[in-house]
Parts: structure tokens; sequence; C-alpha cells
């Protein structure tokens, strides 16, 4: 009961706020009685405070596991997190196209002042922790020679973020993933061709 009760929270938590979020939403939702509720949660603000930092840490660590992958190429580790991104977004677009609103953690940047302490601060930190996330993976890149050595690592990580925070607006002002998938592509395409490393000119057969 506590993983559905936690579910439809942060469906309602997207779709109204912090402020919006009623244990009476939850139980006509789910059938039950708000003494359910509290039972398992207490308060609202424990019921919020567990979701949110949940979801945060649950995207932190899908994104960290691509990023620090040894095994995926630059290219896989972009696609991978467009795909990762889409995931999130198919769960409350499930027909692709409806431009709903998806995204927790762009709900909830909105409404920081109104979140717990250490709620609010995984929220601030979200970016924080991607961003390292990225810059190590760029890294990466350079000493496997998919970048070249001037490529500007901290630059490049930054319009990765720009780009994943801003995700729930871009597609709800589409009405749908497509021009987020094109902005994420764009960038693969864009950080190839300005920093990719050529590759090592083959040796001449017999040659020293």
């Amino acid at each position: 009961m506590r993983e559905r009760i936690k579910e439809a929270a942060i469906e309602l938590l997207i779709k109204n706020g912090y402020q919006g979020l009623r244990f009476r939403d939850i139980a006509e939702r789910l059938q039950i009685t708000r003494a359910n509720i509290h039972y398992h949660f207490g308060s609202k603000q424990q019921l919020a405070d567990e979701v949110i930092i949940e979801y945060v840490q649950e995207a932190q660590k899908s994104y960290k596991k691509i990023w620090l992958s040894k095994t995926f190429s630059l290219e896989e580790k972009i696609v991978r997190m467009k795909d990762e991104t889409k995931k999130r977004y198919l769960k409350y677009n499930p027909e692709g196209s409806a431009g709903s609103p998806w995204s927790l953690l762009a709900r909830m940047r909105l409404e920081r002042d109104l979140l717990g302490d250490k709620t609010r601060e995984a929220v601030e930190r979200y970016g924080e922790n991607l961003e390292s996330f990225i810059v190590e993976g760029l890294t990466m890149a350079v000493e496997k020679k998919e970048l070249t050595e001037d490529a500007p690592i901290n630059d490049l990580a930054l319009q990765l973020v720009a780009i994943t925070n801003s995700a729930g607006p871009i597609t709800q002002d589409t009405g749908s993933f497509e021009r987020l998938e094109e902005l994420y592509l764009a960038f693969g395409r864009i950080v190839r061709h300005a920093y990719g490393a050529a590759p090592a000119a083959a040796k001449a057969p017999g040659g020293t």
C-alpha cells in the first residue's frame, strides 16, 4: 500500500504541486481512507519529502550509471540519457503526443520554498550532481580519444544539464517529445563535429 500511495502522490504533485497535494484526493483515487495514509506517512510533508527525495535519488542513479559507464561510447551515453528522459515522459504521456506534465523535478523547482530543508536541498543539488556525472563522462571521452583535449568539458556539461532541466517545459510547449529528442541528438552532433578526435591513421603494411 505504501508504494501505491507514493505513486499516487507523485502524480498529484506533478499535476497540482505541493500546495495541491491532498490526502483526500489520494484516498479517493486508491479507494482507501485518509486514516490509512496517515498511518503510513503521518503528514503531507512526510509523504512529499519521501517521494521527492526517492525520485531525485532514482533519477540521479540512472544518469550516473550511464555517464560513468566505461563501456558506452560518448554518443551512446547521450542517446541513453535521451532515452531515460523519454521513458519518464512516456509514463505520463503514453501516446507520446499529449504534452501532459510529467517532470516532478521541474514542478518542485517552482515550489522549492514550500519544501522541507532536506527535500529542497535534494532538488537544488540535483543539477549539480548531474553536471558532475556528465563532466566525468566527458573526461573519460577525452581519455579514450573520443574528444580532443581542448574540448570545453565544463561548458559542454552545462549545456547538457540545461537541456535536461528544461525537458518538462519543452515537451509541454511542443506537445510531444520530438523537439527535446532533436535537442539531445543535435547536441551530440555538434560535440562530435566540433571536438571529435580524428581516428589515428592506420599503418601501411610493413610500416614501422
